[in-house]
């Protein structure tokens, strides 16, 4: 078969091709692959960066996608840990690990929105005992994870939603997709700490794709305009598109009630992950929940790899 086979980690994969995988266990079977989602998790698992890699080479990238049984069943399905990635013609796909979807999805879309959906749906459903009322700041809101963290926790619930992002334009969109407030994290320091004051002051939850600088600075302005600091602040980390580390000063632990937790692979259980999936799928094949995929055939991975993209789309690679 053909595959993105990645052979160093300092370059990008390579249409190549590659063996196919067998199948061995009795849940197993062999799918044709639709789409795999070019998703941050797929990146930094390529380049060696990410904190499961185990350096070993060469790998065939992607953890999740969508892909057709022998007998015309769609499914989405997420990868084993040891199984070959998802870009290629073909894959193994353990029947626990997956679930069936209509005939007449759109597999773009799934592939698209299931992984960067996945992070704050199973945050807020497995993570949390998220209470339908609560309020939510999304910091991150116009990257493709937050815009649809904003609309998953409508969906879930949420009375007040803020999303917080650096590009005003994109900021636009995400009011349009269900956020009550928006707060710039493009401006002076007083400036983004007065407005995160105001804005987020009193929120419930704050789903994190950001961390570093803005995290540093949005902790202790949010702290310090809490209404009532004894109310808990559940402060979800999933990533660190701004930074991987934060100075927090061990005072704002005592000074309010501040939960940091995080939310990804290994915090939350396989299980507890694929409990979420069929919802999610659900919200994501009716339109309930919106993301812009933008499809790209499989032969052209290297230059998907270093295409320049908005940050609310995702590349699908795709057999098609």
């Amino acid at each position: 078969m053909h595959a993105a086979v990645v052979r160093s980690f300092d370059a990008p994969p390579r249409f190549e091709t590659f063996p196919t995988p067998s199948v061995r266990g009795e849940h197993e079977t062999l799918v044709d692959v639709v789409a795999a989602g070019l998703h941050p998790r797929v990146r930094s698992a390529a380049d060696g960066s990410h904190y499961t890699s185990d350096g070993s080479l060469p790998m065939v990238p992607g953890i999740d996608g969508v892909g057709r049984t022998s007998d015309g069943e769609l499914l989405y399905f997420v990868a084993s840990d040891d199984a070959v990635g998802t870009m290629a013609e073909k894959a193994v796909v353990d029947r626990r690990r997956a679930i069936s979807l209509p005939a007449d999805t759109d597999p773009f879309a799934v592939a698209a929105a299931m992984n960067p959906g996945m992070s704050s749906w199973v945050a807020l459903r497995s993570r949390l005992n998220f209470e339908p009322g609560a309020s939510v700041l999304v910091m991150g809101a116009t990257g493709n994870a937050g815009r649809l963290a904003v609309q998953i926790a409508k969906l879930l619930g949420a009375e007040r939603v803020v999303g917080a992002g650096r590009s005003p334009e994109r900021l636009q969109l995400i009011e349009g997709l269900g956020a009550d407030a928006v707060v710039s994290l493009d401006g002076s320091g007083e400036e983004i700490t007065t407005t995160l004051g105001r804005e987020a002051g009193d929120v419930d939850v704050v789903i994190d794709y950001l961390w570093g600088r803005p995290t540093e600075q949005a902790i202790p302005a949010i702290l310090k305009a809490r209404t009532d600091r004894s109310k808990a602040l559940h402060w979800v980390q999933i990533g660190s598109m701004a930074g991987q580390e934060i100075s927090l000063p061990s005072a704002f632990l005592r000074a309010g009630n501040l939960n940091l937790l995080g939310s990804g692979q290994g915090s939350v259980g396989a299980h507890a992950i694929l409990a979420e999936l069929p919802a999610l799928a659900h919200a994501i094949s009716t339109g309930v929940l919106t993301g812009e995929s933008v499809a790209m055939p499989l032969r052209q991975v290297e230059e998907a790899w270093g295409m320049h993209i908005s940050p609310s789309q995702r590349i699908v690679l795709t057999n098609i």
